[in-house]
């Protein structure tokens, strides 16, 4: 199974470690697209290592005298930029995430780190256009709902005038309150859910498309 992230010196051992981790961390729908290993000059018993899926970064560290391994993960909304920078030996790749907190690896071989940086900048042009999306759809939802609600005002039948009967006065017919936008706020609802991860993409569609059949 680890055959397929062999085939740009990586070293076996430090992949099949990491791949035995990263299995049983990954979530529903979640696939592994790459994973690269540290080659420090000299001595390189214990090499760090750095997976892409295509819903995290992650980053691995031997600890233990590597008996264990730790590991930090970044999902891709929260990355605003990937960066490699190429030394004499090997190459440094760097994650920057929306709270300025930066996460990298030195020393891999280049063409590992050539490889992780394609791979993440494509996985963040789709996560840009995501979120393009979701702002769209979003705007389309607020919009609808205000015009929904002036629709519904407007159509409403104008409130009879108060008669007067002598001797008593008819008052006025109490004016019905406006109900409450439940559909924008289940809307919000449902993001806020996405937005935490705890429904997929696939779940947020088609919950929201329930939603807005309704109307």
């Amino acid at each position: 199974m680890t055959d397929k992230f062999l085939n740009d010196q990586q070293d076996p051992k430090a992949v099949e470690k990491v791949y035995t981790r990263l299995v049983d961390l990954l979530t529903t729908g979640e696939e592994i697209i790459y994973i690269a290993t540290q080659k420090k000059p000299l001595v390189n018993i214990l090499p760090d290592c750095v997976a892409l899926t295509n819903k995290r970064v992650l980053f691995f560290t031997p600890a233990n005298l590597g008996l264990s391994i730790k590991f930090i993960d970044f999902v891709w909304k929260d990355i605003v930029d990937v960066f490699v920078k190429e030394e004499i030996i090997g190459a440094i790749f760097t994650v920057k995430t929306t709270n300025q907190a930066e996460m990298g690896v030195d020393y891999l071989p280049k063409v590992q780190a050539r490889k992780l940086y394609q791979y993440a900048q494509g996985r963040k042009e789709e996560e840009r256009e995501l979120r393009r999306q979701r702002e769209l759809e979003e705007k389309r939802a607020e919009s609808g709902s205000f015009n929904f609600e002036h629709a519904a005002t407007a159509n409403q039948p104008a409130a009879p005038e108060p008669v007067a009967v002598a001797p008593s006065i008819v008052a006025p017919p109490l004016q019905e309150e406006p109900k409450r936008d439940e559909l924008t706020e289940k809307l919000k609802k449902l993001r806020t859910l996405f937005d935490q991860g705890l429904i997929s993409q696939d779940e947020y569609n088609a919950k929201k498309l329930e939603l807005l059949s309704d109307l």
